[in-house]
């Protein structure tokens, strides 16, 4: 009989300051309600309300992924400025009960968007 995965620590809190994303020249969020999830020793991911989403720069895509503790993840790319992110953004729109609070956020993968500010100063590394 399959196991159950051993529980996870996740933890969601506020952003301490607005967050914004850019691609390719390009605002793709911007934000002062992100919720910083933290999740066993990955690094921190910001899930950005879809309200503070260009969706008009985001691309439908078939990708799904699952997570035991979060559930399954649909994902868009992002096109702007004549460049494509596969995949780049993901979100959990029917997210489990222990994280429901991401449901209406969406989170970009750190390493396919160009620059990243926390608070109006560029940020390095996802040290949120």
């Amino acid at each position: 009989m399959p196991q159950s995965p051993p529980p996870r620590k996740i933890t969601l809190e506020p952003a301490s300051d607005s967050i914004r994303v850019e691609f390719a020249g390009a605002t793709i969020a911007e934000t002062r309600n992100a919720l910083i999830l933290r999740e066993g020793s990955y690094p921190p991911v910001a899930y950005i309300p879809r309200a503070d989403v260009r969706w008009e720069l985001l691309r439908d895509s078939d990708h799904q992924t699952f997570c035991p503790y979060k559930g399954t993840a649909r994902y868009w790319s992002v096109a702007a400025g004549g460049r494509i992110a596969e995949n780049a953004v993901w979100g959990y729109p029917q997210a489990i009960d222990a994280v429901a609070e991401i449901q209406d956020c969406v989170a970009f993968y750190w390493d396919r968007m160009d620059a990243w500010y926390l608070g109006g100063k560029p940020l390095a590394k996802p040290a949120f």
